[in-house]
């Protein structure tokens, strides 16, 4: 499926799943489903050649694996353990393994709760089959075909928030905490739990996640101020950071009375409103 605004959202790569069935592929064919097993398993992240999984390899390559079991190995590497469950939160590290086995987010907290219950009763290899060994992967993927990101459109038990939890782990360098100013924790955990979708903007800048802003700086930025007595939190994107030589993301709380200036200023400044939400 093609989106309209896919290139406007970041997305435009992840739209249309290339994976094919290669049981009977050429050796040139199987050479290319490595290549993207390890992507997709790995997130995307660069695999050094001392780091890659030979046996494995020599075992898929001579037919003695299928591409799930080959999905599998990788899984449960050393190297999959490492980069993100001993450098991750434990629901980081849940989000993680729906995006690289399943192809998609987390859907709600009953399902995050669940692995996470399956991780701290029974371990990391028993969470990794858990999505590999599921009634969803075979009917999706089965036996021999690379898993892709799929959440962008609907399909039957897919709840309406998959969309907005999707942006948020496929954009940018999500599988890693390299650059991610997330780093180690959960990027849907809070919204999971609360069953509610996460703000979607456009990535025009690096770092397109909004930073959390306590609720005790709402006072300082003027509540009451004005007869309506509102505040609203505004979530601007693409402004301009003069020091660091870059655009950046902020969040800002604006009194009723000046709502109108300070749009006009993100304007001025180049940036622009992701949203507008009221605060009280």
């Amino acid at each position: 499926m093609t989106l309209a605004n896919a290139s406007y959202l970041g997305i435009e790569s992840y739209t249309q799943p290339t994976q094919e069935n290669w049981s009977n592929g050429s050796e040139n064919d199987r050479a290319a489903l490595i290549r993207a097993a390890y992507q997709q398993v790995f997130g995307y992240q660069y695999i050094l050649s001392s780091d890659r999984l030979e046996g494995p390899e020599s075992l898929f390559r001579r037919g003695y694996l299928s591409v799930r079991e080959f999905v599998r190995q990788l899984a449960k590497s050393g190297l999959y353990r490492k980069r993100f469950f001993e450098n991750s939160n434990p629901y980081r590290f849940i989000e993680l393994n729906h995006k690289h086995l399943l192809g998609r987010a987390t859907q709600n907290k009953a399902e995050m709760l669940h692995h996470f219950t399956i991780l701290q009763e029974q371990g990391f290899d028993a969470e990794i089959d858990s999505y590999l060994d599921s009634a969803e992967y075979q009917e999706r993927f089965g036996e021999e075909v690379v898993p892709y990101l799929h959440g962008w459109n609907y399909s039957v038990g897919q709840q309406g928030l998959q969309f907005s939890y999707m942006l948020q782990l496929s954009r940018g360098v999500a599988a890693s905490i390299k650059g991610d100013i997330c780093k180690n924790q959960s990027r849907l955990n809070p919204s999971v739990h609360a069953e509610a979708p996460v703000t979607v903007v456009s990535p025009n800048a690096k770092g397109n996640v909004f930073r959390k802003v306590g609720t005790d700086g709402v006072t300082r930025q003027g509540v009451g101020a004005a007869e309506e007595g509102r505040t609203f939190r505004i979530e601007i994107t693409g402004l301009n950071n003069y020091r660091l030589h870059k655009r950046s993301n902020r969040v800002r709380f604006v009194p009723f009375s000046k709502l109108l200036d300070v749009q006009r200023q993100i304007q001025r400044e180049g940036g622009r409103i992701a949203s507008i939400t009221t605060v009280n």
